[in-house]
């Protein structure tokens, strides 16, 4: 059996909205709630985080915080890349979607010969660069960053320079670029979308399960179906995002969206992928206990930690 290691990113600089950060400390209270001890189960370790950027200037307005984002993903694909090494099954917790960009990178860093695989459970797809964002947050770019991709076809915005050279600094974090192609993506639950996004989905016939999908034919199916499509793929990387969960369950998070799947359909199918045995890393973000009541998302959030790891643990 492979050993755990929980890896903390308390870093919310990707986001638009603030409170991530804390997410992490709801989802430790959560578990003391339950009297579980999880978190004395398991090591861990924190990544020091660029936070203090949310007090300064944003910096370039088509990237915020582009510097801080870089030195995170940075940080993140060491520590990461370090824990695989170490044959350790890195667990992330994590403020931001943008660092995802980071644990991908660790994982290439890890084994840049491997074909990774990504199943992406969120809301969003997660694929905009500054040349076609809307809101200027990266944590709506961590699939471009380790995609390569500027999508120049329906650029809206025209980056300065230090955001162009930023930018290309971020796709070439551990000197590989690409890091996975569209063929290596299934997406689950993503159902906000905007026009440059949708160009890039359907140009590439990128997979999504659609909640309905995953409601009509069951987690089982769907979660068989989505490993099989990677069976290219030598390992695969799971990073669940809260907001895949309904606007009704998730109002502890950032960018809620209607439509969503349940905390049991959640849990249920995240426990089903980490049965794979090419999974080789697990990454829950985006809680915001600062618009939770009753730390309610921290709580449906350590469950399904809870069952991802139990999954890993009894295969």
């Amino acid at each position: 059996m492979r050993e755990l290691k929980i890896i903390e990113v308390k870093s919310e600089i990707g986001a638009g909205t603030r409170g991530a950060s804390l997410g992490i400390d709801a989802i430790k209270i959560a578990a003391l709630d339950f009297g579980s001890r999880y978190f004395k189960q398991h090591k861990s370790i924190e990544i020091p985080n660029e936070n203090h950027l949310l007090l300064e200037s944003v910096g370039n307005q088509y990237a915020k915080r582009i510097s801080g984002v870089l030195t995170m993903v940075e940080r993140i694909a060491e520590e990461v890349s370090k824990t695989l090494k170490n044959n350790e099954f890195p667990i992330i917790l994590s403020g931001d979607h943008s660092n995802a960009a980071g644990t991908i990178s660790g994982i290439r860093k890890a084994y840049p010969k491997i074909k990774l695989g990504v199943i992406w459970i969120d809301a969003h797809a997660d694929i905009h660069s500054p040349y076609t964002t809307p809101s200027g947050n990266l944590h709506g770019m961590p699939i471009a960053i380790v995609l390569d991709e500027d999508n120049i076809e329906s650029k809206i915005n025209k980056p300065d320079q230090e955001t162009v050279n930023y930018w290309y600094q971020l796709k070439n974090v551990a000197n590989i670029a690409p890091k996975i192609t569209y063929r290596d993506i299934v997406y689950m639950a993503v159902r906000d979308t905007e026009p440059p996004e949708e160009y890039l989905l359907k140009k590439h016939k990128v997979k999504n399960f659609a909640t309905l999908e995953i409601r009509k034919r069951g987690v089982e199916r769907v979660a068989i179906e989505a490993l099989q499509y990677l069976d290219h793929c030598d390992m695969i990387y799971v990073s669940f995002d809260v907001d895949s969960m309904d606007a009704a369950i998730s109002k502890g998070t950032g960018t809620p969206v209607p439509n969503g799947i349940t905390e049991r359909e959640a849990g249920n199918l995240v426990a089903r992928l980490m049965t794979s045995d090419k999974v080789c890393c697990f990454e829950i973000v985006e809680v915001n206990p600062t618009l939770d009541k009753e730390n309610l998302m921290a709580e449906n959030a350590f469950e399904i930690l809870v069952r991802a790891t139990n999954s890993l643990v009894n295969d």
